[in-house]
């Protein structure tokens, strides 16, 4: 006996087709690899799913068919309906456009000469199996990559060398690629074991692997305290140091989640070579997600006071202000706060007032990023120019500040940020007569 096929009117003028021949025929928009499952079991095992949901948790990509997806949302139909005018649109969307009073095609503007909707369950049917055969596909390969993992754990707590690291190496892949893996191995006691491969005999092999691992995981307080053992700190920073360019920010990545542990001390990162490993990474512009991870580490470290003495010792500032006219916005933001707590401490001020750099670079990004990266300029100026006035003021008016504090004063930003503005200008000012300023002011902004 012939196995039943559902068969569907797609266009609503007559052509009869099974799934298959809409996938073969291009009325779907291609199969993506292997066509559509139609056979009695599948349709019934679709038909116990949820549409919404296999929408929700399936990852869409541009291979979903064009007729699929509503005109005025853009998104995958769940319950399509047609106009007169032989458009289909998500009911929802289209009576939501009745309701705004258009009595228009969307599509084709054409005036409805019949304004009811007719459910297309065709087009249902042909959305729902689609999407059952990729979820339930996804399903599939979601249990077997949980059973991949849960074999790599046990693999793990029997082999060393070679064959270790190649373990972690897969088990890291299938972790970065799957969420449902993630759990697997939290479940499995796979963080308690991968942590316990870090040690001070631990090889750079399997310790970025590890480490690359442990940083797609969600770490519970017990974890992190673990994690947080001497010999695997001076681990990671060895590999922070030496590391390739991946397990340097994998590093950084793990210090950070480290550090927002309630009881995490300032003394594990009040390391040199911890902080000379990080601003190597942030000087590195081959690599932006190294900068913004080193920064990101960096901003952290900065919020302990019993490390910033430290990061002015090893040269950051200068360093941090030569970068300043290279980095995207995000990164900026992250350098200027550095910058702005180091200005709170007196050997920052000063290596901010010798860097020839700093005057120039910070006034020009006053109103050009954020209200907040205004606010961290402004008060580094502040600091340098309260150092030194004669000096440091006069540079700072040369380099265009009058100018742009007038713009921040006149701007509807922040009231404290227009009261610092003034006392900066007011600083700036008494160098000059009075005349001799506002021509200076005059100058700047018209160069500018």
């Amino acid at each position: 006996m012939p196995m039943f096929q559902p068969m569907f009117d797609v266009s609503g003028g007559g052509h009869v087709l099974d799934l298959e021949t809409a996938v073969k025929d291009g009325v779907l928009g291609g199969g993506g690899g292997g066509g559509i499952i139609c056979g009695v079991a599948a349709v019934a095992v679709a038909e116990k799913l949820d549409l919404k949901k296999m929408i929700n948790e399936l990852d869409l990509s541009s291979d979903v068919p064009s007729v699929f997806i509503c005109p005025i949302s853009l998104e995958p139909m769940q319950d399509p309906v047609t106009l007169c005018t032989g458009q289909t649109y998500e009911r929802s969307n289209i009576l939501k456009w009745f309701s705004l009073g258009h009595f228009t095609c969307p599509t084709t503007m054409q005036e409805l000469w019949d304004d009811s909707v007719t459910p297309n369950r065709t087009l249902y049917h042909l959305i729902y199996s689609w999407f059952s055969q990729r979820y339930l596909l996804m399903k599939k390969r979601s249990e077997d990559v949980q059973g991949r993992a849960s074999e790599l754990l046990e693999t793990l707590k029997k082999v060393k060398g070679q064959a270790r690291v190649q373990a972690l190496k897969e088990l890291q892949q299938v972790v970065s690629a799957h969420a449902s893996v993630k759990k697997t191995v939290v479940e499995e006691g796979g963080i308690a074991l991968i942590s316990s491969l870090l040690g001070p005999f631990t090889s750079h092999a399997v310790g970025s692997e590890a480490i690359g691992i442990l940083v797609h995981l969600n770490l519970d307080s017990d974890s992190k305290t673990k994690l947080m053992e001497p010999a695997k700190i001076s681990l990671m920073v060895d590999m922070l140091n030496e590391g390739s360019i991946e397990t340097k920010i994998n590093c950084t990545r793990l210090i950070e989640m480290l550090m927002e542990q309630k009881d995490f001390r300032s003394e594990i990162v009040s390391s040199m070579s911890l902080l000379v490993g990080l601003l190597r990474l942030v000087k590195n512009k081959r690599y932006p997600n190294g900068i913004s991870s080193g920064l990101s580490l960096l901003k952290m470290i900065c919020s302990h006071k019993q490390v910033t003495n430290m990061v002015v010792t090893i040269g950051a500032v200068p360093q941090l202000v030569e970068l300043l006219p290279d980095l995207n916005p995000d990164c900026l933001e992250s350098a200027l706060f550095i910058l702005d707590v180091l200005s709170n401490l007196p050997e920052g001020r000063s290596a901010l007032k010798d860097c020839p750099h700093t005057i120039p670079n910070v006034v020009r990004l006053l109103m050009r990023i954020s209200e907040s990266c205004t606010q961290y300029a402004l008060s580094i100026l502040w600091a340098v120019c309260k150092l030194a006035p004669e000096e440091c003021a006069s540079t700072a008016v040369e380099a265009g500040l009058a100018a742009k504090l007038l713009l921040v004063i006149q701007s509807g930003c922040n009231p404290v940020l227009k009261q610092r503005s003034a006392e900066l200008l007011k600083l700036c000012s008494l160098n000059y007569t009075a005349t001799i300023f506002i021509s200076k002011c005059k100058l700047t902004r018209t160069i500018q």
